[in-house]
């Protein structure tokens, strides 16, 4: 595994540092939950790609418009990574450069890992949901306008969100538990969708749940099998080569949102594999940021020009 030099580390770190508004740490009294991280965080590189290792504490790095850019819609973003490492560069800081230059808000969430605890990177989605919401007059957003983005098995936490979310307890002593953490609109990239042995990525499903063949645990997690009528408009982007996480996850929960008549656009591309993100291939799978944004126009999520 190639290593980023301390230099190289520090400079990265200072470009991204300059990109973003805020890092914040998203359960600054502690988490409700905990894992066992297996050993010291790390960032680094492997294979031209920027990641995470052995989270422990969630943040989020937010972005935010310039002012006259505003359009009061946020989103927040889930790198994949197989829920084992988080690849934050092109799965998220690039994003949310992107939207940023847009004017919507974007928030990566560096959500912890789940190392035997299936309910920490959920718990984390959802939190930083409310977060954002709760800040909506401070950032100048609308807080009916708060999304979630998410990349491989960052799709599948983003998906979770969009099916397992709660709608705010009006008796919590917590303020930001008085919140809805529904997200009011997915951007689904090549996502792991399904816990189904014979389409899923195992290793996420394996990362997430363990090894165990309980359906009951598997099917809770298995997001086309928990889509209702409130389940949020979804956008999904993939590859029709992609062998890592075969498109059949994406077109299963295209048709369970049909199922609802729940507004939905997916496009699939011929080539871009798995894990494009933003990165720059002289593929057709570049467009995926535009198109994007044009479906958060026609359904009215920004303004339109």
């Amino acid at each position: 595994m190639k290593r980023l030099s301390l230099l190289s580390i520090l400079l990265l770190l200072i470009t991204q540092l300059m990109a973003q508004d805020l890092k914040i740490k998203l359960w600054p009294d502690g988490a409700p939950n905990k894992t066992t991280v297996p050993g010291e965080e790390k960032y680094y590189i492997n294979n031209g790609t920027y990641r995470y290792e052995n989270i422990s504490e969630a943040e989020l790095f937010v972005y935010l418009p310039e002012e006259q850019k505003n359009t009061g819609a946020a989103v927040v973003i889930c790198p994949g990574g197989g829920y084992w490492v988080e690849a934050i560069d092109h799965e998220g800081f690039q994003i949310a450069e992107y939207l940023k230059g847009k004017g919507v808000a974007a928030i990566v969430l560096k959500y912890r890992l789940p190392y035997g605890n299936s309910e920490v990177p959920l718990s984390d989605a959802l939190q930083a949901i409310r977060y954002v919401r709760s800040k909506a007059d401070e950032w100048h957003l609308d807080p009916s306008k708060v999304g979630i983005a998410g990349a491989s098995a960052g799709g599948h936490l983003a998906s979770t969100a969009g099916t397992h979310f709660t709608l705010g307890d009006a008796n919590a002593t917590d303020p930001l538990q008085k919140l809805s953490s529904r997200p009011d609109f997915m951007l689904l990239l090549y996502p792991v969708i399904s816990f189904d042995e014979k389409i899923t990525h195992v290793g996420s499903r394996t990362n997430l749940i363990g090894k165990t063949n309980d359906w009951k645990i598997a099917s809770e997690f298995s997001n086309e099998l928990q889509v209702t009528e409130d389940t949020p408009p979804t956008f999904l982007v993939l590859a029709d080569d992609d062998h890592g996480v075969v498109p059949e996850n994406s077109i299963r929960f295209y048709m369970a949102l049909k199922k609802y008549d729940i507004p939905a656009e997916m496009h699939i591309f011929a080539k871009g594999g798995h894990g494009f993100g933003m990165k720059k291939l002289n593929l057709p799978t570049e467009k995926w940021p535009d198109l994007f944004y044009e479906w958060m126009q026609t359904m009215q999520i920004v303004p339109n020009p």
